[in-house]
């Protein structure tokens, strides 16, 4: 059995010989930005009712040594100088900006929707004074679908790509018809949807609120895999078999599951679904290297899915672009797929220039 300094010693067991500097961009796609006004808004609303994403205020405490001496709550809101310094020092070319979990999902709807607008608006800023350095997702608010897809449309005539979710809103999933009136519109615009974990919904908070378990350790991973697990079963895939999703994390898990997955779903395929859950997963969704810095996890995953399924993230501030990029400029994988994984999905799916 590995111990954990084995564990943590098999990011170096797997490494190209004398790896250099690669001949193209170095892309990463899942960067948190979050505006001042939905930073404020969110902690005056869990300020007010703590339950509404149990253990966030403990982000800013004091005794948080990683929040407040990476100075993580002052980065977040960064996108200037300090940012961009941190991209230079490590080569990377471009990031895709996308707003910080819970988001905007917090909020009734109206003031959801204003907050997702000042976010789209921000992100558009940024983006238009560093064309060559920001692109941004856009944020919707999902507790009013139709609004959402038509902030889809406006946030896609910003300039931005691609959609933002973070995962449950008030606690409840989108596999829920109502909710697929956004579906339709991120199929038609060819939108993909980032699929990206919270803390999980009071229905299943229970379980993880002891022992760190609530958030990036474990929580959040459990909280994604199953929403996505959810749209498969729900057929959203069938009936939208165009749309994408995307989820970070190495794909928060799924990689590893997928021959169990099809080898007990086999009764529902047919009937409540059209084709096995790994196909859904190959086919309608993407994984990032986001948060997984890690040989052994990205060497399943690229087996199991292929390279053309798997694009490079860091989630700053949370993670560390200099030893992301190193970690990914040295691992023996082919130089093809080392490209697609780093610049060529992200290229191809958000595009990327």
């Amino acid at each position: 059995m590995l111990s954990s300094a084995s564990v943590l010693a098999g990011r170096g067991i797997i490494r190209s010989a004398g790896a250099q500097t690669p001949d193209y961009r170095r892309l990463a796609v899942e960067e948190i930005y979050c505006p001042p006004e939905v930073m404020e808004a969110s902690i005056r609303a869990i300020n007010a009712n703590p339950d509404l994403e149990p253990n966030f205020l403990g982000n800013f405490s004091p005794d948080n040594a990683r929040f407040v001496n990476g100075r993580i709550i002052e980065r977040l809101q960064d996108i200037g100088e300090e940012r961009l310094r941190a991209m230079d020092e490590s080569g990377i070319d471009k990031v895709l900006l996308s707003n910080w979990s819970p988001g905007v999902q917090l909020f009734e709807a109206e003031e959801a929707k204003e907050l997702a607008a000042i976010s789209n608006d921000r992100m558009a800023e940024a983006a238009r004074a560093h064309p060559d350095r920001y692109a941004g997702m856009v944020t919707i608010a999902p507790q009013d679908p139709e609004a959402a897809g038509l902030e889809i449309e406006r946030g896609l005539s910003l300039g931005l790509t691609g959609v933002l979710i973070n995962s449950h809103t008030h606690d409840e999933y989108l596999d829920d018809p109502k909710f697929w009136p956004i579906f339709e519109v991120c199929e038609a615009r060819s939108a993909p949807i980032y699929l990206h974990p919270r803390v999980p919904a009071p229905q299943m908070y229970p379980a993880f609120s002891q022992y760190n378990m609530h958030g990036a350790m474990w929580g959040f991973a459990i909280e994604a895999s199953t929403h996505a697990l959810r749209l498969i079963g729900a057929g959203v895939f069938d009936r939208f078999p165009n749309l994408t999703l995307v989820l970070g994390h190495m794909g928060e898990g799924l990689p590893f599951w997928l021959y169990r997955l099809d080898t007990t779903s086999a009764g529902y395929v047919g009937r409540t679904i059209n084709r096995p859950p790994s196909e859904y997963v190959r086919e309608n969704m993407l994984i990032t290297t986001s948060g997984m810095a890690w040989d052994p996890a990205l060497l399943l995953s690229h087996a199991a899915l292929g390279a053309e399924n798997i694009m490079f993230a860091v989630d700053y501030p949370f993670g560390d672009y200099a030893r992301d990029t190193a970690w990914f400029d040295a691992i023996d994988l082919p130089e093809a797929d080392k490209r697609l994984i780093y610049s060529g999905n992200a290229e191809r799916i958000y595009a990327l220039s």
